[in-house]
Parts: C-alpha cells; structure tokens; sequence
C-alpha cells in the first residue's frame, strides 16, 4: 500500500471499540492494561475524547490514524449503540479499502448468531430500521462481516 502525503499520520498503533456501559470497568479494562504495559499506543475514549467533541467525527479521525483495531462485540448491546455501529461501520471499510486490521473479540457472545443477524442480533437493527434504511443495511453488513472474520481466524489457526 502506497503512502501519499494526504494519509493521516498514525496516532495510534490499536482503536479499542466497545460498548462502554457493558465492558468499560470490567473486560476492557482487562484489555487495556496489558496493551499499555508493553508500551502499545492504544485509543481508548475515556483518556482521548474531550467534552463536547463531535464525537462521530473524532472517533473517525481516530480511527483513521490507528493501524490497528480490535472489535470488542457485545451481545444486544453493541448493536444497539448508533455511534458503536457507526465506529464499525468506518473500521470495516477502512479495512476493506485501506487494509486495516481487524481483530474481533467476541465477548461473550457466539459469532455465528452474529453472522446470521438472528434472534437477539436482529432486534437492535429493527429499532434502527424506521430512521435511515440505507444506513442501516450497512451497520447490518459491517456487523455480519466482522462476525466472518472469526471463521477466518479460526482457520488460519488451524
């Protein structure tokens, strides 16, 4: 991948999504430590983000200057989370068009009900459905690629 002088500089080595009101004090935090103790520059909300940032757009721009991302995907609660799904959606196409790399933890949850947008999956996109359809299909297919991804690891742990 070529580098032109319009890429933004890396800020950060690891983006850490998640769902901050299921994880931030307990399986994050657990994350966190180990990334920083070895001296990983990571993006972690709580010590980046400043009150009353746009925070779409922040998040964005942080995404974009990390090479790394790891997608911590909840149960209900992560789908349900607009901003959560909007940060995944931005992660899986910088993945797709700028080869980001992605690296879901899937806590606690099974991958493949996620891929199939079954049962619990499936409510939180119906929420989202009356408010902006095309929007929503690509939150839908960014979750459902991310779920892929474990098959992927799976295999080439094999």
């Amino acid at each position: 991948m070529a580098s032109s002088s319009s890429s933004p500089q890396m800020k950060h080595q690891v983006f850490l999504s998640f769902r901050g009101e299921d994880t931030r004090l307990n399986f994050t935090s657990h994350v966190l430590k180990p990334l920083k103790d070895t001296g990983i520059n990571v993006f972690f909300d709580e010590d980046t983000l400043e009150k009353g940032d746009e925070l779409l757009v922040t998040l964005s721009q942080e995404i974009a200057t990390s090479n790394l991302s790891i997608i911590i995907v909840l149960s209900v609660n992560y789908a349900s989370s607009k901003s959560c799904l909007a940060e995944l959606s931005n992660i899986m196409d910088r993945k797709d068009t700028e080869g980001h790399i992605v690296l879901p933890i899937f806590y606690p949850v099974d991958p493949s009900g996620l891929r199939n947008l079954a049962g619990r999956f499936k409510t939180p996109f119906d929420d989202h459905e009356p408010e902006k359809l095309d929007q929503v299909q690509q939150w839908q297919a960014a979750f459902v690629e991310v779920a892929s991804l474990e098959v992927l690891m799976k295999n080439w742990l094999e």
